[in-house]
């Protein structure tokens, strides 16, 4: 047999099923399983290899010439990718949106790339295609609360579309903006509209010298990249001081009379839903009574918060949720499904028809296809594992693990509040708060110095890799005038204890005493 057959043959083997349960094949697969398990088990947020020691792992970008067999490289991934990832999972990994996964989807992502289905057209995703639009049905009625009458006419429509899958908060922003600005500079009997003629020829046609869009200084960098992708350009984005956190709808409503007196129309005002930084709600009722005032598009980022619909007892805090536009939601925060599950739901089953695409070999008009109305082409079946999760868990089990995660955020923002060496700096809206070390012994704090403290102590825990926390710079209450360095923390993993967060701000407090700018400032 020739190399050349050899390699055939070998390649073969690894698009065939394994057979037996003795195979090679299914040996490195329970072998990569319980290597997994063990990792995730680890308390250990991250080795202390350096990053840089780590790009040598991944310094060759020759194309290797040859085939390898799985174990081989199996090993190579253990040794190398596993063992020098970050452990989410891990209960003192504190300081992103990122947390533990329920152990099911494990198992159901094997199912998810086994299938391999393209959930842009009916042609590769027959079965996945209704499942999706059920589980935006869902969402869309967690969101807007219509009768079963509304989704009976709706959630399977071909000329309809309650919202699409994405890959993320991003791509669901700026599906939002493009549905405005389309449904803004929409054609009439002398324009063909801003999708056929362009933005120049659509402001020509409607008077507007520019497109705004209006939202808070806490809005997320996404909604930059939409002004840019959408051509209006990143300065069109107005975000309004925020000393309080959230955005002041009296301040959105005379910016936009001022611009509106400048021949800019504002084309969208942004409210927040769990701001990435703090986790604050905007005023969301109020800002929607402004953007009917300025007669424009009203979207709401609820990528975080969003979730907080499930709990009955802290729904409330989004109030006026239901009269957005259209709204942004992350199945991978706090519903626990892994990245990647993004989604927009619009109010108007119309609203996705503004951007509607056909094409003769694929998306033909008058099919259910979901890439007709999504600006991603290519996509997996994520909506498989949010439908799974929902009737695994239920709104009574989200509830649960909502409820838990605001509690526990208010309990430690009691052990910050105790502790002689922190000042918390934001109070938990949701489950994010931000805290900082400044010593009631510090009499006359100087924030620069202190903003080097804790940027140095936040830095040498993350590289000694026992617990995590994220760090920012925002204004505050106390300290309007110039951003302070604070740490973040989001506490949505429900495997993290109250001991493990006495450990963290022990672990912090230990390191500031041992830094000399805490000498300097005693």
């Amino acid at each position: 047999m020739t190399r050349a057959e050899a390699s055939l043959a070998h390649l073969y083997k690894v698009f065939t099923k394994p057979e037996g349960n003795d195979s090679r094949l299914l040996q490195i697969e329970q072998h990569l399983s319980d290597n997994l398990a063990d990792f995730l088990s680890r308390h250990v947020v991250a080795s202390n290899t350096s990053l840089e020691d780590i790009e040598h792992h991944f310094d060759d970008a020759a194309l290797p010439e040859h085939p390898q067999f799985v174990s081989e490289h199996a090993e190579h991934l253990l040794e190398k990718l596993v063992s020098n990832s970050v452990n989410t999972y891990s209960p003192r990994f504190i300081g992103h949106m990122t947390s533990a996964l329920p152990y099911f989807h494990l198992s159901l992502a094997k199912l998810l790339v086994g299938l391999n289905q393209n959930l842009v057209k009916i042609e590769t995703s027959k079965a996945f295609t209704p499942l999706e639009r059920q589980v935006l049905g869902m969402m869309h009625q967690l969101v807007y609360e219509q009768n079963d009458e509304f989704y009976a006419q709706y959630l399977h429509s071909a000329r309809h579309s309650l919202g699409a899958f994405c890959s993320g908060g991003t791509i669901a922003n700026i599906s939002a903006l493009w549905v405005a600005r389309n449904t803004l500079l929409k054609a009439d009997t002398e324009f063909r509209g801003v999708q056929r003629d362009g933005l120049a020829a659509g402001l020509q046609h409607y008077g507007y010298k520019k497109l705004a869009v209006l939202t808070s200084q806490r809005g997320h960098y996404s909604l930059r990249k939409a002004m840019d992708v959408l051509g209006l350009g990143r300065e069109q984005l107005i975000a309004l001081p925020c000393p309080d956190q959230t955005l002041d709808a009296e301040a959105v409503r005379q910016k936009g009379r001022e611009l509106q007196e400048q021949g800019i129309k504002v084309m969208a005002i942004v409210g927040i839903a769990g701001t990435t930084e703090t986790g604050h709600v905007d005023p969301l009722a109020e800002l929607a009574e402004v953007a009917t005032e300025l007669h424009c598009h009203f979207h709401v980022d609820a990528a975080w918060g969003g979730a907080t619909l499930f709990s009955r007892n802290h729904a409330h805090l989004l109030n006026g949720i239901k009269l957005a536009d259209s709204v942004t939601l992350d199945a991978h925060k706090q519903m626990y499904v892994p990245m990647g599950a993004g989604m927009v739901v619009f109010k108007d089953p119309q609203a996705s028809n503004a951007v509607r695409h056909h094409a003769q070999y694929i998306l033909r008009e008058g099919s259910k296809d979901l890439g007709a109305t999504s600006l991603e082409g290519s996509r997996n079946g994520m909506a498989m594992m949010l439908y799974a999760s929902l009737h695994i868990f239920g709104r009574e089990g989200y509830q649960l693990l909502i409820d838990q995660s605001i509690d526990k955020a208010r309990r430690f923002a009691v052990m910050i509040e105790d502790h002689p060496d922190f000042e918390l700096t934001t109070s938990p809206h949701l489950c994010l708060l931000t805290y900082r070390i400044r010593p009631a012994a510090f009499q006359s704090p100087d924030n620069e110095k202190l903003d080097m403290l804790n940027k140095a102590v936040q830095k040498q825990q993350r590289e000694a890799g026992n617990s995590f926390v994220s760090r920012t710079r925002l204004e505050t209450k106390d300290y309007p005038e110039t951003p302070i360095t604070v740490f973040r923390v989001v506490l949505a993993n429900p495997l993290t204890t109250d001991e493990d967060l006495h450990a963290i701000l022990d672990e912090q407090a230990q390191l500031a005493r041992a830094h000399k700018i805490w000498t300097e400032l005693s």
